[in-house]
């Protein structure tokens, strides 16, 4: 890094001036114009802070999303309802009856690349206890929800088979609902709420999870899938009980691409389907989910980057123009050492001294602001804090190279002044 300063500061008696020397000079001249050198560095500062805080967000946001869907399970495949038509507006995804519970214990049993199923109705509805209430998700799901989505009661139970089969009014809830509707109550176990004027025992409170994206999976209430179809929503189809969506896991993720194409195959047979007919169902692979969302955060942390970049090379005008003021105030001061021995060489090793002692610096202080950035950011938005050394020895070898390329002309045009005419300047 320092080859560029191999040839000593030579002067008449033939002494030389080592690199520390040549280095503690170009501090001193640099303190000595404290505002301007603080200035002159600022855009390094500025560039070298955002490449790594915005490189650690990116990664950081990634890696969180990537847990969360993770967390729902990579190995699993998500079958939503089609979307219903009123007139000839079209509604969202799983506003039509097309799905049914039947389905998915024709999933269970035909497709041999899967391992388990659960089908689950989900609704919007208002939660009252005693003075408390609140809105938030019900899903009314079977007993191979929690294993499928890999989330467990923390406290109490899950419903039993016999609850699901004769549709008991009982609840599992989020901690989130737990939160809002019993406070800081623990002995939640027992209470009775009420989902839609009905009334529900809770038997449990399912472990936290977490947001994802904007979506609170703690703010959420489980029961019988039976029992939701039953009382709060009565809305079955003609062939069995109509269900908003199936989860099917496959053994491991190998599997997933085997068990896609068979739960597509067997859906289009039992719903009548034949090309050049649409599905009436959608479905959605996790892994690929997180395989797209891995790309466009990528595409979008190098986008940023670079133009974080632009003002590294703002930054090393900022250099450039300051050193070659410096040059012009310090013309007579040039003269004067040439006139007494230094050679050409001295001299830009002197200004190129400078202007890399200015972009280390800033370098320094901008991977320290970085670094803080990101994990101020982290802390608040609440994703992983994660740093790349990569991106700082990426920063910090720019930032130098920055200070080194900005620092030539200036240097080069003070080591070619003549130094009569420089001691004749004022």
């Amino acid at each position: 890094m320092f080859k560029i300063f191999k040839g000593f500061y030579k002067v008449k008696n033939n002494r030389t001036v080592p690199l520390s020397e040549i280095l503690s000079m170009a501090v001193e001249t640099l303190w000595s114009n404290k505002l301007r050198t603080g200035l002159t560095m600022l855009g390094v500062v500025i560039g070298i802070s955002s490449v790594i805080a915005i490189t650690s967000v990116g990664q950081g946001v990634q890696k969180g999303v990537e847990q969360q869907i993770q967390a729902l399970g990579t190995d699993v495949l998500q079958i939503l309802a089609g979307a219903a038509r009123s007139g000839n507006v079209r509604q969202g995804i799983g506003s039509s009856s097309t799905l049914t519970w039947e389905d998915a214990k024709a999933i269970a049993t035909e497709a041999p690349s899967v391992q388990l199923v659960s089908a689950y109705l989900q609704r919007s509805a208002q939660v009252v206890y005693t003075g408390q209430n609140t809105s938030t998700t019900i899903y009314g799901t079977d007993l191979n929800y929690p294993e499928v989505r890999n989330t467990h009661p923390q406290q109490g139970r899950y419903f039993t088979e016999e609850e699901l089969n004769s549709a008991v009014q009982v609840a599992v809830l989020g901690p989130t609902v737990q939160r809002t509707l019993f406070g800081q109550s623990s002995n939640v176990i027992g209470q009775r709420i009420r989902i839609q004027g009905e009334a529900y025992e809770v038997i449990g409170v399912m472990e936290p999870k977490g947001s994802q994206g904007p979506m609170d999976r703690d703010d959420q209430i489980f029961i019988p899938l039976t029992s939701m179809s039953a009382r709060l929503v009565g809305n079955n189809a003609l062939v069995g009980v109509s269900v908003t969506g199936i989860l099917v896991k496959s053994p491991n993720q190998e599997d997933l691409e085997a068990a896609q194409f068979q739960v597509t195959n067997l859906l289009r047979l039992r719903h009548n389907i034949y090309p050049p007919q649409a599905d009436d169902f959608r479905l959605t692979n996790q892994a690929d989910i997180v395989s797209t969302f891995t790309n466009v955060v990528g595409l979008f942390t190098v986008m940023v980057v670079a133009i974080a970049g632009i003002s590294l090379v703002v930054g090393g005008i900022g250099i450039a123009n300051i050193m070659l003021v410096s040059v012009v105030e310090r013309t007579r001061e040039i003269g004067i050492r040439k006139a007494v021995g230094a050679t050409n060489s001295a001299i830009l090793n002197q200004f190129l001294a400078e202007a890399i002692v200015i972009s280390i610096v800033g370098g320094c202080i901008g991977m320290v602001s970085g670094i803080m950035i990101a994990y101020a950011a982290a802390n608040i938005f609440k994703f992983p804090f994660v740093i790349s050394f990569l991106s700082i020895i990426a920063g910090f070898g720019l930032s130098i190279t920055v200070g080194l390329i900005a620092g030539v002309v200036p240097a080069r045009n003070a080591s070619k002044l003549d130094p009569i005419t420089a001691l004749r300047s004022d």
